[in-house]
């Protein structure tokens, strides 16, 4: 079975996964143990993780442990290089993804930022996107999804309605 790039991803009802200054406070306004919004089975699933730099800057500014540890995890950047304790830098993702569905494992988490995901979709390399939708209008923010990119016809498998107003949309990708 071949390896998918998924988008695992929260957003606001207006399109964004951040404040203009990186913030994500806001998606605490969903938290409600034990319920994880299928993260825990979504995972079982994976042993490569891939974000951005700005991403990964953002998960070790957290007060915890490293949320990826024990799966192989490429950071994009075009200004660090090498590997750091957990994980190994990488500046091109076009090859990395080629590489990648090149070799056996399981799937390939695409865990941000907008930047990875709008060259991810350029370049045509996501297979599914999930997509949790939080009851917030943020006004402004950094967009998940940019302009200036192809037109891409995507396919409804799933939505899942939790008691906390997220909605959660499952798509994969019309090949046209």
């Amino acid at each position: 079975m071949e390896r998918k790039v998924i988008l695992y991803i929260a957003m606001s009802i207006d399109g964004y996964i951040a404040r203009l200054n990186g913030d994500i406070d806001w998606l605490s306004i969903v938290e409600k143990p034990p319920e994880d919004y299928g993260y825990a089975q979504f995972i079982e699933n994976i042993d490569t993780v891939i974000m951005g730099r700005k991403t990964y800057d953002k998960v070790r500014s957290f007060n915890m442990e490293f949320p990826h540890r024990g799966r192989k995890c490429y950071v994009i950047s075009k200004m660090r290089t090498g590997i750091d304790e957990d994980i190994e830098y990488s500046d091109d993702l076009e090859m990395l993804i080629r590489d990648l569905k090149n070799t056996k494992g399981k799937n390939i988490f695409v865990d941000g930022g907008a930047e990875i995901v709008n060259e991810l979709l350029k370049i045509e390399m996501i297979d599914e996107l999930i997509i949790s939708i939080l009851p917030i209008l943020l006004g402004s923010g950094i967009r998940l999804f940019q302009d200036r990119r192809s037109e891409q016809k995507v396919i409804l498998k799933k939505t899942v309605q939790f008691e906390t107003g997220l909605v959660q949309l499952w798509y994969c990708f019309e090949k046209l």
